[in-house]
């Protein structure tokens, strides 16, 4: 399967806003421009300040689950980690509750305006409900901060790993020296990586974080994972803060992989006060991976301001240019 005429792709686009609950990556509400195609619907939602080149491979994963749709399915329920934000400890139980059954967690830490303390306090407290924490740091250490951060927030208690610790391969080798004991998950060092072997290959991590949109699509994270198996590296599926359509891609390339032995990021759809489709029931920790249609009604009600509306269509414009001359024009 090809990639569809550009007119096909904006025949079926729609540019929503979703409000949030909290600030999250420095945000209160999430634009999205949804695509739907004869196999159902896809997401295009690059974060702002990413360049075309890019935002493309969103742009290939959104038109991969609208035109080819998802891979065969291993397993029907995926398990899913609880999202904690940069909050205060008092606001965790809240948030956890969002996550019924789950029993690992993933921790925003190092989050700017913050102290260590603040971290410590917010792991510490999800570690009252939650048996496995997993903090991330997106990059926001450097590696002498990241070994005393660690060595503080494991005080307690294990983690089940330290996420994007620090920004660059190099320093996530350093600090994985230095912190034998502290497993290492590479997720920025992966998707916005021209080579995203590169950090197994020098020994910066013990996990991958895969996302969907970023790699271009839900054939190619399989593929990706399918390497990284051969390295002993198990991969993580994680979200791009998506909304429901895009969510259900993350489930659908989990609910293909072979093995899967971390529960994966893509509870964050509780982030959001409202989306595009009635929210997945979490059970015992597991959400379902069938696919999502979007309500008309909620897609007229969160539709963006025309002014965002054509600033996504110009965006979705430019980048299938850059697919469609590039000549990654196939799906699957």
């Amino acid at each position: 399967m090809s990639l569809p005429p550009l007119a096909d792709v904006l025949s079926g686009a729609r540019v929503v806003s979703l409000p949030m609950r909290v600030r999250f990556r420095g945000i209160t509400t999430r634009e999205a421009l949804l695509l739907e195609g004869p196999a159902g619907w896809g997401e295009f939602a690059p974060f702002p300040e990413y360049d075309d080149g890019e935002a493309a491979h969103w742009l290939r994963a959104g038109i991969e689950a609208a035109w080819a749709g998802p891979p065969t399915p291993l397993r029907e329920r995926v398990p899913i980690n609880a999202t904690v934000p940069a909050i205060g400890p008092e606001q965790v139980p809240q948030i956890l509750a969002r996550f019924p059954g789950a029993r690992t967690a993933k921790v925003k830490v190092a989050e700017k305006g913050q102290s260590l303390a603040d971290d410590v306090a917010r792991v510490n407290a999800v570690r009252e409900s939650i048996p496995d924490v997993r903090v991330d740091a997106n990059g926001g250490w450097s590696v002498d901060d990241a070994v005393t951060a660690l060595v503080a927030l494991t005080a307690d208690g294990p983690l089940e790993y330290a996420e994007q610790p620090c920004a660059t391969v190099p320093e996530l080798v350093e600090v994985r020296r230095r912190l034998p004991g502290v497993p290492i998950a590479a997720d920025e060092s992966i998707r916005r990586a021209e080579d995203p072997l590169r950090v197994v290959r020098a020994g910066g991590a013990d996990v991958a974080v895969v996302k969907v949109p970023p790699l271009g699509g839900m054939r190619r994270l399989l593929a990706l994972a399918d390497e990284l198996a051969g390295h002993g590296v198990p991969v993580v599926v994680s979200s791009a803060l998506d909304t429901a359509v895009g969510m259900g891609a993350g489930l659908a390339a989990a609910a293909a992989l072979p093995n899967l032995h971390h529960a994966c990021g893509l509870g964050t759809g509780g982030l959001f006060a409202a989306d595009v489709a009635d929210p997945r029931e979490m059970s015992d920790g597991t959400l379902d991976a069938s696919p999502v249609v979007p309500d008309p009604a909620r897609l007229t009600d969160l539709a963006a301001s025309p002014e965002r509306e054509n600033w996504w269509l110009e965006r979705l414009r430019r980048c299938h240019k850059i697919l469609a001359t590039s000549g990654d024009t196939d799906l699957v």
